[in-house]
């Protein structure tokens, strides 16, 4: 994998412009972590918009020329970087564990997650064809056609430092745009490992950039004028603010948001597949996935086959370095991360909640500085608590029990959030209702985590998304692109006089 560091003093991981890695003007830093050890790793850079205005005066010049590079061109460069993802996605995943925590294999997981969308954006000949009418009206012809927008951004979150920017940049960059991306500042190395894969690949320089940051680096990219699109991924009061800020200024803006998903266990779903489906989905990856499981609703008598498996097999999570064999779950990201999902589980106590596996004061033999929390599992939750009303993102599961399949929906439906949902059951009609009428962008009929496949799309509902297109897959190639309608005809044709009437088909 090429060397992006040589420009930076050791243990400084910088922004990327142009096809050089640089320091950013602003002098500010910020430590990254090994959540494992709880030691600082690295430092990276803290982008001013001096940085930012570089990195889009360079891709704003790189635009024309890669703009204008036919469509297969650009999917053979993003060939040659399927490949190279392929060859190092267990690089990709070291560095990912290393950062966010996740254990190893989960991370591998992510990793072909994201190649998936760079296989799906290799297609962009087709994905781009356009309409052709002949004769639409007497000797004139129309036909539409999709053109990039320009400079684009993504700003994503540390949850998923490979997958997330991956649903972004192959599908803007095969339609032709150049794109800045602004990773989490807690795991910034796979932006550059990315970043020195596609310039390895044969991506002109400045097609594509890496601006490391904070608040300051975002607000300067979503101000700037020669910024056509944004796309975002995170907290929902952040992506509504993102969204607003955006388009006040003419942006075209995707901001997905927070999630509080659900999953409902029937009285006639397996148990023991309800309760592998709820240890995987809800303790994964510590739960700080946006598709994580963090609300169980157990329909009539599920709850006295589920509970007592699901307490057993909470309390047995074998939690370590994610690196480690046999770790099932690794690491809160942050130190202060894991204090606010701590505050939760003390609120949850404090308001009514039955406390039935306690994650507070774990410890890892060996790890003492690193940032661990174990599984907590609370039941008798109600819609009224903090836990069931607001996002955590941790290793939190609440239960909550209800009689009805409609009891179910009806807590499902008025919650702010739609983001994912899940329904366990082995009864054809109770699953077709639930998908028809839950009010969610991502529906799982036993499947704890639906996530689409690289050519549907990925989106919620509600305060869950702010935008009206999905991300990836061809709402994604809408997103990247606009539309050209070109209506023609030759001198010829033309009849004698001026025509005053509204042009009609004739």
């Amino acid at each position: 994998m090429a060397d992006l560091g040589a420009s930076l003093k050791a243990g400084i991981i910088g922004n990327f412009i142009g096809g050089r890695t640089l320091a950013s003007a602003s002098g500010r830093e910020q430590d990254v972590f090994n959540p494992a050890r709880g030691e600082v790793a690295a430092r990276v850079v803290l982008s001013s918009a001096t940085d930012v205005a570089e990195a889009v005066a360079v891709a704003k010049q790189a635009f024309p020329a890669w703009a204008d590079t036919p469509p297969l061109r650009r999917a053979r460069i993003l060939n040659r970087f399927l490949a190279l993802m392929r060859e190092h996605r267990d690089d990709l995943a070291r560095a990912i564990t290393a950062e966010h925590g996740k254990v190893f294999s989960d991370a591998q997981g992510e990793v072909e997650r994201g190649i998936d969308i760079v296989e799906f954006a290799c297609g962009i000949p087709q994905l781009l064809k356009g309409d052709f009418t002949d004769q639409v009206s007497t000797n004139i012809d129309n036909w539409t056609f999709r053109q990039p927008l320009g400079v684009v951004a993504g700003i994503t979150p540390f949850n998923f430092p490979v997958m997330v920017p991956a649903w972004m940049f192959p599908i803007a960059l095969a339609a032709g745009n150049c794109f800045i991306l602004k990773p989490s500042p807690i795991d910034p190395t796979p932006s550059l490992m990315m970043a020195g894969l596609l310039r390895e690949a044969g991506l002109p320089d400045g097609v594509f950039n890496v601006i490391q940051g904070d608040k300051e680096a975002v607000d300067a990219l979503i101000d700037h004028p020669d910024v056509k699109a944004v796309s975002f991924v995170g907290s929902t009061p952040i992506a509504n603010a993102i969204y607003e800020r955006g388009a006040a200024r003419g942006k075209r803006v995707q901001a997905l948001g927070g999630a509080k998903n659900h999953l409902v266990a029937m009285p006639d779903a397996d148990p023991e597949k309800v309760v592998d489906a709820l240890i995987g989905a809800a303790y994964g990856s510590a739960g700080e996935r946006c598709m994580a499981i963090s609300v169980a609703i157990l329909v009539g008598r599920a709850a006295d086959a589920i509970m007592p498996m699901l307490v057993e097999r909470a309390r047995q999570l074998r939690i370590g370095d994610g690196l480690a064999d046999g770790i099932e779950m690794g690491p809160i990201v942050t130190e202060a991360a894991r204090g606010r999902v701590t505050g939760y589980i003390d609120k949850g106590v404090a308001e009514g909640a039955i406390l039935l596996v306690d994650g507070r004061g774990h410890s890892v033999k060996g790890a003492a500085r690193g940032f661990f929390l174990g599984a907590t599992l609370f039941d008798q939750v109600t819609p009224d608590m903090t836990i069931y009303r607001e996002e955590i993102f941790g290793p939190v599961l609440a239960c909550v029990r209800v009689d009805t399949l409609s009891e179910a929906l009806a807590l499902i439906n008025a919650h702010e959030f739609g983001n994912g949902v899940s329904c366990f059951t082995s009864d054809g009609h109770v699953a077709r209702e639930f998908g028809r009428h839950v009010e969610a962008g991502m529906v799982g009929i036993n499947v704890p985590i639906p996530v689409p496949m690289s050519w549907h799309g990925f989106g919620g509902w509600k305060r869950s998304l702010f935008g009206d297109m999905h991300v990836y897959g061809e709402e994604g190639v809408r997103f990247y692109t606009r539309q050209k309608s070109i209506m023609q005809r030759w001198p010829d044709s033309i009849a004698k006089g001026a025509e005053f009437q509204m042009p009609t088909h004739r």
